[in-house]
């Protein structure tokens, strides 16, 4: 029994001079790891380090250029729309007729009166204003794209009747606006002076009765495809032993005393 004890005692010796062998030696080795590393964790550092002072430096960058975009686009944003006529007038016209867009093909209304349509020599584009001085029992003040035909039936060429044109008739008791062979009746003050806005690039057309003040009778959103032209229709009177070739010319001069640029 007592050999056996001693044995017993003998091993388990072994197993604890193993143990505390192991232990040792596992300590003396991470005693050992923990010194090396130092070094790789201080370039660890560094790397992450300078890695964090390029990601601040890119945004930083980019914080500043978003702030200068922004900027721009605040100084680029579109004036307001003007309110007065002083404010209208500093984007006058000056609009001048081209005769060779006469419509040539003239209807015959009550009597001896003629209709006649013609648009302007300019093309407009950006902010434009203009004022129509009209008399007669009516008018068209219009705008249209210049592609607008000059030959053919009604509904293909007059102003309004197309998708080629906008147009405010003017007549005794009120005004009516046409367009795409649309009308929609308008209610609003007389005036012998009509004003037309565009603005061409935000989409804009505006018809307004000029007196003492501007009353707006009309307004039109819509994307213009291209430059647009300036443009009027109306009755006119002839004798009748008028030639046609004669007749347009009268037209013309009509109508130019008509359309008046501010």
């Amino acid at each position: 029994l007592d050999s056996f004890n001693m044995s017993v005692l003998n091993i388990v010796g072994i197993k604890v001079n193993k143990k505390q062998r192991m232990s040792l030696s596992e300590s003396t080795h991470a005693s050992s790891m923990n010194i090396r590393p130092q070094r790789h964790f201080e370039d660890m550092t560094a790397a992450v380090k300078e890695l964090r002072d390029q990601i601040q430096d890119v945004l930083r960058d980019t914080w500043t250029n978003i702030s200068l975009t922004i900027t721009e686009v605040d100084v680029l944003l579109p004036e307001p729309e003007p309110k007065t006529r002083d404010e209208f007038l500093k984007y006058s016209r000056e609009i001048t007729l081209d005769p060779n867009t006469a419509h040539r093909e003239l209807e015959l209304s009550d009597g001896d009166r003629k209709m006649c349509q013609v648009l302007s020599k300019e093309s407009l584009t950006g902010r434009c204003y203009w004022e129509v001085k009209w008399s007669g029992d009516e008018v068209g003040v219009s705008v249209a794209y210049k592609k607008i035909c000059k030959t053919g039936t009604s509904d293909e060429c007059e102003f309004g009747q197309n998708d080629r044109s906008w147009s405010l008739y003017c007549y005794i008791h009120g005004y009516s606006f046409l367009y795409n062979n649309t009308p929609t009746h308008i209610s609003g003050p007389q005036s012998s002076t009509i004003g037309v806005y565009l603005d061409h690039s935000a989409g804009i057309l505006s018809f307004y009765s000029v007196s003492e003040t501007m009353t707006l009778l009309y307004r039109v959103q819509t994307t213009f495809t291209e430059p647009i032209h300036a443009g009027v229709r109306g009755p006119i009177s002839i004798p009748h032993n008028g030639k046609q070739g004669n007749l347009i010319n009268r037209k013309m001069n009509l109508q130019m005393r008509c359309l008046l640029g501010p």
